[in-house]
């Protein structure tokens, strides 16, 4: 039996086969469209398409290094000016249909998640939550659909009254945050839902929450309710309502100032100037 014999190969030949190869490809290519060199039109779409996959080459390189959703604005940033973005996503999101992981629009932004028919093979990875008590879920629920409320306005839409650690547990998990002050007696806080809230349960505005003919086909609702049962359509407007007022950063209403015009500033120097000068001068003191 004869010993295979080993050759070693230098870099000078490894570069030389690779080049060679890479001709090779661009050969291939080049004779496999032939009438792309030769028709104008075709030549310029496949430009086109080429200048098109490379600008959805950039959105899928920026969504996928992305780990929170990425706005337009943002993503617009790495494609030309006059380029239809939300095209482009349109296109990106109809190319990832039917693959292991979906582009989809969370809280006004767009991210990269796993295929909901597959997001099973992934439960062994996520984190053990707690879970939310049951006055929790009801509370979060009210808010979602009322804001902004105050929470005496949750204690009368429960029945019951609403303990303060249960405020602090949803707004520890960033899901409520409190908005402003109702223009009422004792000022009380009123609270509505985060971006958080949004991005955790795969919504990309609060009005796609369910509405009542979806919990009911979801079961989550008595199909006996009564003729007059109505449920409000949830908004989550980011500037405060006419009946709200803004929160200072210690957590009260802010307070503006009147700020005087020129004119009051004049007429207020004049009026000091004029009290100074007709001060007495001090009466000697008698020996």
């Amino acid at each position: 039996m004869v010993p295979p014999r080993l050759s070693v190969v230098s870099d000078i030949s490894r570069e030389m086969e690779v080049m060679s190869a890479n001709d090779d490809a661009d050969n291939a290519r080049d004779q496999g469209e032939p009438h792309v060199l030769s028709d104008p039109e075709a030549a310029v779409d496949h430009l086109s398409k080429s200048a098109q996959r490379e600008k959805l080459r950039r959105l899928e390189a920026l969504l996928f290094a992305s780990a929170e959703p990425v706005d337009v604005k943002t993503l617009a940033r790495c494609v030309d000016p006059e380029d239809d973005i939300n095209a482009l996503l349109a296109d990106l999101q109809e190319a990832y249909k039917d693959r292991g992981i979906a582009l989809v629009r969370v809280a006004g932004r767009w991210q990269f998640r796993t295929a909901d028919d597959l997001s099973y093979l992934l439960e062994r990875q996520q984190k053990e939550e707690r879970k939310l008590s049951k006055a929790a879920l009801e509370t979060l629920a009210i808010i979602a659909y009322h804001q902004p409320v105050t929470r005496a306005e949750i204690e009368d839409i429960r029945g019951v009254s609403t303990s303060p650690g249960t405020l602090d547990v949803l707004m520890e998990t960033s899901w409520i945050r409190p908005r402003g002050r109702r223009r009422a007696p004792g000022r009380p806080l009123t609270y509505g839902t985060t971006e958080t809230f949004l991005v955790h349960f795969g919504l990309d505005t609060i009005k796609d929450l369910p509405g009542l003919a979806d919990l009911k086909a979801a079961g989550l609702l008595d199909a006996n309710l009564p003729p007059n049962f109505t449920m409000p359509a949830p908004t989550d407007v980011a500037a405060l309502m006419p009946d709200e007022l803004p929160l200072s950063d210690d957590g009260d209403e802010e307070e503006q100032e009147a700020l005087p015009l020129d004119g009051d500033e004049r007429e207020a120097g004049e009026e000091s100037d004029g009290a100074e000068g007709s001060e007495a001068p001090p009466e000697p003191k008698g020996e």
